[in-house]
């Protein structure tokens, strides 16, 4: 079998765009012969050398039901207990079905999916007719993942009203008058029933695959051709094509974003708002219609080979539906995604009289092109070597101090977390691994000397998991600075990439890749961070909710344990340290206004999210409003104002692009009042270091 790499991180798949309505019931799917194929060999790998392989029997076939129907309806808003029941019928007889190649179970349940959304869309756009009262003591639960399914269709419809209505009072109270709200309200329900007629037997497959390989393991996972594509893509951070980050509008594929440098951007032809209706391969090839098709099929018609030509029939961005097109020709070239790519930045931080400097450098995931790496290219990207450079650069700076932002960062390549370690720790283990057999290796860094000696601080949340938890671990281990944040994912598994077609020595691609888990990783004192996390030295209030975000939110997952510890000399001792950074913070945020406002919004979020349902009471919710007001009134004596939290009752692609741009814009110059108390316990750190010198 063909192995990619030893993989650490979770990514995600992002679902197809809504197009335009078809007449008639949605196409009726069916699955392929290379897909059952691709399921038997799958099966395979996965009881034969997963690391905690699960046969492949009756009781896994009932898990792997239970979780396909509950990523089609996870709020079961869409089934009756009917279909249910029917469905269960066959729960056993999955994994059979797998064993002859034979997939038309899952292919079935998602037939009945489709329309059981569309009469649920169709129910909801006729509700849009008539006048809700809103003065009714009526409520909405947030929180339907283990509710009742509706007995009949009569308690099904109630459901949809009420999911309506709420949608309608949102927007009311967002001050939208009832014919903006009608006609906000029937584009989304339509844009929803569109989706059913446009998707395909990979789309079903995925998310059969999906429940299969997650029934199995928290993090192995299956990727067809495409999602195969944009995992690649998510290493290497590039890719051929124009430049432009492309999003769906009202039918159209508009852009969004033109990346600096790009064959888009350099050539002045395109601006952001201007939407795509054609594209054509060559200097003289048709142009195809793409007006309604799937976001995705149309990237896929613009990416191509570096150095190729694509035309674009673009209707301009001022233009109205009947206004002139043009066709302009680009030639397609290799873009780098520098916004996925480590960046730094320099925080000012008083202390006294005097300003310390200290250094963030932000990583969003542990990226590597390993194809370039195996080439030898000797300027292949990977995330280590770019924070190599930004450190160098700080040190240039002479800042006094540096902070690792690893919040969010899901993980990537074991090789780079493995060199982000050396580059604060020098040579030594950095992590150990046991693979099935039991065996535990230790994987070690070679790098003769720190990179950096200075005073370091990881900054953690929820959304740290796997490489992000082995770099923030081994810091903390080796005693080579402070962990801030929050409790980390708990991801201490190790997965790596199968190439499918490879296995089955196919010459074309048919079969796709398998994510699957081959090991566990332990750091070198000898625990793990499965399950538990990295624990901060210092904690922070966060805005995640462990009981549903984390590794603790799976039953399948794997236990804490401990092994011996590996033979590392620490760098440092930052236990005589922690009491009084932690005096310091506590003194500091007591008086931060900006602070104690983020600890207030973290525990109304709390508060919601118990809470889990909303009043339908017009009344009711104009009091809720008008408290939020009086709150951030009082909080605008101490700042600018700004409210990033005000709902104005729309989805991203229901607001002006310029105006959900701007929202955007305003969430990423908003105050960061996390990173701003790291730093801050950072030149505490720097300052009780220069103390003990």
């Amino acid at each position: 079998m063909r192995i990619h790499h030893c993989l650490l991180g979770m990514f995600l798949a992002v679902a197809p765009s809504a197009y335009a309505l078809e007449a008639g019931s949605p196409p009726v799917l069916g699955p392929l012969q290379q897909q059952g194929q691709a399921a038997r060999l799958s099966a395979q790998f996965m009881t034969r050398f997963g690391y905690r392989p699960v046969p492949l029997d009756d009781a896994l076939s009932a898990k792997i039901m239970t979780s396909f129907i509950k990523s089609l309806d996870p709020d079961r808003t869409l089934f009756l207990q009917a279909d249910i029941d029917k469905f269960m019928s066959n729960s056993t007889k999955i994994d059979d079905a797998i064993k002859r190649e034979d997939l038309r179970i899952p292919f079935s349940i998602f037939n009945v999916y489709e329309q059981r959304v569309v009469g649920r869309m169709d129910y909801a756009r006729t509700l849009l007719k008539q006048k809700f009262d809103f003065s009714a003591q009526e409520s909405y639960s947030l929180l339907r993942d283990e509710a009742p399914w509706p007995q009949s269709q009569a308690e099904s419809d109630d459901l949809w009203r009420k999911r309506v209505k709420g949608d309608w009072l949102r927007l009311k109270l967002a001050g939208k008058t009832d014919a903006v709200i009608r006609d906000t309200l029937d584009k989304r329900y339509q844009n929803s029933l569109d989706r059913a007629f446009k998707y395909k037997s990979d789309d079903v497959f995925q998310s059969f695959m999906g429940a299969y390989t997650t029934s199995v393991d928290p993090h192995t996972d299956y990727f067809g051709a495409r999602a195969s594509a944009e995992f690649d893509i998510s290493m290497k951070l590039s890719l051929v094509g124009i430049g432009a980050v492309l999003q769906e509008r009202d039918d159209y594929t508009t852009i969004r974003e033109l990346v600096p440098g790009g064959p888009a951007q350099l050539s002045g032809k395109l601006t952001v708002g201007d939407r795509i209706t054609g594209v054509g391969q060559g200097p003289d090839g048709p142009v195809k219609e793409v007006v309604g098709m799937r976001l995705d099929e149309i990237v896929q018609l613009i990416r191509g080979k570096k150095d190729s030509v694509v035309r674009l029939d673009i209707l301009p961005a001022d233009a109205g539906p009947d206004g002139s097109h043009r066709i302009i020709s680009l030639t397609r070239d290799k873009i780098s995604l520098e916004k996925q790519a480590a960046s730094k930045s320099i925080l000012p931080v008083k202390d006294g009289a005097a300003t310390r400097k200290i250094g963030v450098i932000t990583l969003p995931a542990f990226y590597e092109d390993f194809e370039a790496r195996r080439k030898g290219d000797p300027d292949y990207r990977s995330a280590s070597r770019d924070v190599a450079k930004l450190l160098g650069e700080l040190q240039q700076d002479d800042v006094d101090g540096v902070v690792i932002d690893l919040r969010n960062n899901g993980g990537g390549s074991l090789t780079e977390a493995i060199e982000l370690t050396g580059l604060f720790v020098g040579k030594g283990p950095v992590v150990q691994q046991r693979g099935a057999n039991g065996r535990v290796e230790v994987e070690s860094n070679d790098r003769p000397a720190a990179a950096w000696t200075g005073p370091v601080g990881v900054l953690i949340n929820r959304g740290s998991a796997s490489a992000s938890e082995i770099f923030a671990a081994a810091i903390q281990d080796y005693g080579r600075g402070v962990i801030i944040g929050e409790p980390s994912f708990g991801k201490g598994t190790v997965q790596t990439v199968v190439n499918l077609d490879k296995a089955a020595n196919n010459s074309k691609p048919k079969f796709g890749e398998l994510k699957l888990t081959i090991a566990q990783f332990f750091r070198v004192n000898g625990g793990t961070t499965q399950l538990r996390g990295v624990t901060p030295d210092i904690s922070l209030p966060g805005l995640s909710d462990a009981k549903s975000f984390g590794e603790a939110s799976y039953d399948n997952a794997l236990p804490w344990k401990q092994i011996k510890p590996a033979k590392y000399a620490p760098a440092g001792d930052m236990a005589a340290l922690l009491p009084q950074l932690q005096e310091r913070h506590d003194a500091r945020v007591s008086n931060d206004r900006d602070f104690q406002r983020f600890v207030e919004d973290v525990a109304e979020l709390k508060a919601q999210r118990e809470k889990g349902v909303v009043s339908l009471n017009l009344t009711e919710r104009r009091n809720e409003l008008a408290a939020q007001a009086a709150r951030l009134k009082e909080r605008a004596q101490f700042s600018d104002g700004l409210d990033l939290g005000e709902d104005d009752g729309l989805q991203a692609d229901e607001r002006s692009l310029s105006a959900d741009i701007a929202r955007e814009a305003a969430r990423k110059n908003a105050k960061d009042v996390l990173l701003n108390e790291a730093a801050a316990i950072l030149a505490d750190e720097a300052d009780l270091q220069e103390g003990v010198r």
